[in-house]
């Protein structure tokens, strides 16, 4: 492919480019049978459980970031969606709106890196879909992906599941995400090896249900409006009261002093590769034990827990024992995270 190549109106025609774009770059890298037969939709087998569905879209800004880019992100955050209902993932569909002009060698890149994310996860994109739009009318390239998975009959895994008594467990460091794409739209070297921390959650949780290791209720990952507000959703989904402890949260010294500087709350900040576990508080150690051996929950931590003094709140026990009332994200302090 020229390295001054650009996609052009005709790629998104469904003529002769569309059909070159589409078997000399994306079946280059994306090689699932199912996706290579060309048919409008893709039949996958039979399968014995509860069908899992998400979907979701991506406009994150820039397009490649310290430890991820829009393709990678695309794939986990799918996954994710899928793994927080305990869902194991079976297969992707990856739709594309590409600007006229886009570069075709960053265009390679993003496919690349879906190939790769999604062959690690193995979930394979099976189906697609590519729309450009003449210049001006997006801003480079926006995905969609959509995922199906399989629950197991025996998960029931919700929002509304957080009872009182419960503990709050953290897989990890909170504002990496976040933090890194504000250094990077604003071209701030935030120094400290910070980079995103996107990453498939699948494998942590199925670690999790295999155990049998105390009652999992509720996983949630905290995305855009960060761990305050989806913690203030389960408080209103389940009627409950979320304390936390400020100093039990794991934060990165570079985050926080980087937070600090700017004038931002970490609590706040996205994440695209931590989750929120709560269960039953007799297991809560045992189970924060088996999250800390794992890769992907090394950082792990056990931050609060659930009663039912005041249902429907947040609070936050502050460093010097005071109490503050975590309350939804109001605004936009951050655009263009995912």
């Amino acid at each position: 492919m020229k390295s001054n190549a650009t996609v052009s109106l005709d790629h998104g025609s469904g003529g002769l480019a569309s059909q070159h774009l589409i078997g000399e770059l994306f079946l280059k890298y994306l090689t699932s049978p199912l996706l290579h037969d060309l048919e409008d939709c893709a039949v996958l087998g039979e399968y014995a459980g509860r069908i899992a569905f998400s979907t979701d879209s991506y406009v994150v800004d820039p397009l490649f970031f310290p430890g991820g880019d829009i393709g990678s992100l695309a794939v986990h955050g799918t996954i994710n969606d899928l793994a927080m209902r305990g869902a194991r993932p079976l297969a992707l569909s990856l739709a594309l709106i590409i600007e006229e002009g886009f570069p075709m060698e960053r265009l390679e890149r993003v496919i690349a890196s879906v190939a790769r994310s999604s062959q690690d996860v193995g979930a394979a994109v099976v189906t697609g879909d590519t729309k450009v739009v003449p210049r001006g009318k997006a801003d480079g390239l926006f995905i969609n992906t959509t995922g199906v998975g399989l629950v197991s009959h025996r998960h029931d895994i919700s929002g509304k599941k957080a009872q009182p008594g419960d503990a709050v467990l953290l897989s990890g460091t909170l504002a990496d995400h976040g933090i890194t794409i504000m250094g990077s739209q604003a071209g701030i070297d935030i120094g400290g090896d910070i980079a995103s921390d996107t990453q498939p959650l699948h494998r942590l949780v199925g670690a999790i249900l295999e155990s049998e290791t105390g009652a999992v209720r509720v996983l949630r990952d905290p995305t855009r409006g960060g761990l305050a507000t989806t913690l203030c959703e389960i408080a209103a989904a389940s009627h409950v009261e979320i304390v936390i402890e400020e100093n039990r949260i794991p934060i990165r010294p570079a985050v926080r002093t980087a937070c600090e500087m700017i004038g931002l709350d970490p609590l706040y900040l996205a994440n695209e590769g931590k989750c929120i576990i709560i269960c039953d508080q007799d297991h809560a150690e045992e189970l924060l034990q088996l999250i800390r051996r794992l890769p992907e929950g090394r950082d792990a931590a056990l931050i609060g827990w659930v009663r039912d003094d005041r249902p429907d709140r947040v609070s936050l026990v502050t460093r010097i024992g005071g109490s503050r009332l975590l309350e939804p994200l109001t605004g936009q302090p951050l655009p263009r995270i995912c």
